[in-house]
């Protein structure tokens, strides 16, 4: 296998563009140097770099190899740091962003309580169901519901809910409860954005059987939170996730409709631009949400089953 020191070297030098350079920052001797490279590319067959009398550059080839020295260090990395932290090392400060009605009611005393485990973290946080640049902004750690489309961050998923059509028993009430899908053409439904636009394309399942409709309403925000509270208010239905909406149903402030055909999954994930991102303060808090997502799970009083 290749020894820590052949990967900090390929590192190195398709950071500087020079071997001998890379060879110096290692504080080893350019002879040695040359031969760990030509022995990494003897053991893989393929060419990494294209040498000149000036610089060294990367392959194609090169250039995939690289990512995953890359991966490899930075693991090593996090397994030397798991393995020297302690409650001490809990400290520091995250910036998060999360969707803004699992935030502002789920995850916000979840927060609370995890500072109050570990006095010495700081959060800077932000409600928004815009969905972040961890590139661009001051973000370390978004929370993110439903699929996720950008393969370059990493992961990890906290939980999966399913969405639930709710509406208030005053609302049901006064307009009568859908008994189809199609009947949502003839109710109130409460809009709010997603990163895709307006969330009017509802989808249902009837068995294997997908069934979409495209609803309308007189309300829409860019703040699902609101859609929600139109929902309690009795403005119209919503189609939200069962963990944004369960207190207010398990509390009669709501009820869910058409249960049997909402069979569609959100999954829940934290993503961070790169795996030495994540601070043995990072992985303490996502085990620590992990934790309590697992808990909502095994509560006796579950969501409505299919």
């Amino acid at each position: 296998m290749y020894a820590i020191t052949d990967l900090q070297l390929l590192i190195h030098t398709a950071d500087t563009g020079s071997l001998s350079q890379a060879a110096r920052l290692l504080g080893i001797l350019p002879a040695t140097a040359s031969a760990s490279l030509k022995r990494v590319e003897q053991r893989l067959n393929t060419r990494l770099f294209a040498r000149s009398t000036r610089s060294m550059r990367l392959t194609p080839e090169g250039e995939i190899f690289l990512e995953y020295c890359r991966d490899a260090l930075a693991l090593l990395q996090e397994g030397e740091s798991l393995l020297s932290s302690s409650k001490d090392a809990i400290q520091g400060h995250i910036r998060l962003s999360m969707p803004s009605d699992i935030g502002r009611n789920v995850l916000l005393p979840w927060l609370n309580d995890f500072q109050t485990q570990h006095p010495d973290v700081k959060f800077t946080m932000q409600f928004s169901d815009r969905m972040a640049d961890l590139f661009r902004d001051a973000v370390d750690v978004a929370i993110r519901s439903g699929k996720l489309s950008d393969s370059t961050l990493v992961s990890q998923q906290l939980a999966v809910g399913r969405r639930v059509l709710v509406a208030s028993p005053v609302y049901l009430e006064r307009r009568g409860t859908p008994a189809a899908p199609v009947d949502l053409h003839d109710h109130n439904c409460l809009l709010f954005y997603l990163k895709q636009g307006l969330f009017n394309q509802w989808s249902f399942q009837n068995g294997k059987q997908r069934i979409d409709v495209k609803v309308q309403g007189d309300r829409m925000t860019d703040d699902a939170s609101i859609a929600r509270q139109w929902a309690v208010a009795g403005a119209g239905i919503a189609y939200k996730s069962w963990i944004d909406v369960r207190e207010d149903v398990r509390a009669g402030r709501l009820t869910t409709v058409l249960d049997d055909y909402c069979r569609e999954e959100i999954p829940l994930n934290a993503v961070y631009p790169h795996r030495n991102s994540a601070s043995p303060t990072v992985r303490a808090l996502l085990g620590f949400l992990r934790s309590r997502f697992d808990a909502l799970e095994n509560e006796n009083a579950t969501m409505p089953q299919k």
